[in-house]
């Protein structure tokens, strides 16, 4: 067996109800928090409270979109100010991110863009980050448990990573409730985007045995949640969906990911305002047919494939059509209703070929092939 690593938060803690530890594990980490919370401030005022009733101080800031490299700027400075000794985020996966990030940074004098991959030096980060502690409020990204952060840098046009090992939390608290009630289109693009979380890295060059075992059982189980949650609210689809975020997040930090989010990385840069989630469940199947088409020549990616359709129609009850028309049905958008011109597409097909998510697709696709993908999805 090829030797393989495994890295995650220092402690996961999953289920509904734990949301309810957090003010202890707060106040046991730091006594002045830097809050990152999203725009609604959802749940906010359940923390907030509890917390100063144990004394700790609170540094709150509201990330009210995906973070870009001058609001991480801001928020660094604004924790550096308040002398904070942790950090904690409360929301979507943008403000995971961008709680991650300054824990990161708020202990270093170094710019962001030093450590920025792609467009940045890429340098580690030059002091260990801050107290991190993760609460997911959605069921997508899985960023609770991942060692990097996404951050666009609009001067690029690109999203690029702030990546380092020691920025895994350490604690990330999954609570499914958080995400009762989630809105259907909301739910589907995340929910699209935490599936292909657990099915990229299961086709990926880099997996391990490890993140097979994870992939397999929340692959099915994604995709099942995520019919039935199109259809009806649900209590168990929801812990299920939060799952598959989970280990998606545990699955991508420990092997790769692959085309779909190298094209998506790109195109968050060229159409700020397109959803990641909406992005990567377009190119998903399309995606999923050009690496099907390209590894003929790979049994044990074809076997992988069959695998994954099988999975993809037995949950999904596809008795006829594919994974597009469903995720069609849906109303899920195109590419072109969220952005994305036709006269795009050559140089996101260009700079996706260097993004590192594409590094680790199980086969090389040219860029007539990423072209013809994203032609497909628009």
């Amino acid at each position: 067996m090829t030797p393989f690593g495994f890295a995650s938060a220092a402690r996961i803690r999953f289920g509904r109800g734990v949301i309810a530890e957090t003010p202890e594990a707060i106040a046991a980490r730091g006594r002045r928090v830097f809050l990152v919370q999203g725009k609604s401030g959802r749940f906010s005022d359940q923390l907030i409270a509890p917390l100063r009733a144990k004394g700790v101080q609170i540094v709150p800031f509201t990330c009210d979109k995906e973070p870009d490299l001058p609001m991480l700027e801001s928020a660094v400075a604004a924790a550096q100010a308040g002398g904070v000794d942790c950090v904690a985020a409360l929301g979507g996966g943008a403000v995971i991110d961008l709680g991650k990030a300054v824990a990161a940074l708020a202990p270093s004098k170094s710019a962001a863009m030093d450590h920025l991959e792609v467009v940045g030096k890429g340098l580690p980060l030059a002091a260990a980050p801050l107290p991190f502690i993760a609460m997911p409020t959605t069921a997508g990204t899985g960023a609770e448990v991942t060692k990097n952060a996404v951050i666009a840098v609009p001067e690029h046009a690109r999203k690029v990573s702030l990546r380092d090992d020691r920025m895994l939390a350490d604690l990330a608290l999954v609570d499914p409730a958080l995400t009762d009630g989630t809105p259907k289109a909301v739910t589907l693009a995340s929910g699209l985007d935490a599936v292909t979380q657990v099915i990229e890295p299961y086709l990926c060059s880099r997996a391990n045995p490890l993140v097979d075992a994870l992939c397999r059982e929340a692959i099915p189980r994604g995709l099942t949640a995520l019919r039935v949650l199109m259809d009806r609210e649900d209590p168990a689809a929801r812990d299920d969906l939060a799952f598959t975020s989970l280990c998606g997040g545990l699955a991508l930090a420990n092997a790769g990911l692959g085309a779909v989010h190298g094209l998506a990385g790109v195109i968050g840069g060229i159409a700020p305002n397109a959803p990641h989630g909406a992005v990567c469940g377009a190119l998903l199947p399309h995606v999923l047919t050009a690496n099907r088409a390209a590894t003929t020549h790979l049994p044990e990616v074809q076997d992988r494939m069959d695998q994954v359709m099988d999975w993809i129609a037995g949950s999904l009850t596809l008795r006829q059509g594919s994974l597009a028309d469903w995720v069609n049905r849906q109303g899920l958008p195109r590419l072109s209703d969220m952005g994305v011109a036709p006269e795009d597409h050559p140089r996101i097909a260009k700079d996706a070929a260097a993004s590192s998510s594409m590094k680790a697709n199980p086969v090389t696709l040219s860029s007539n092939t990423l072209e013809q993908i994203l032609a497909n999805a628009g």
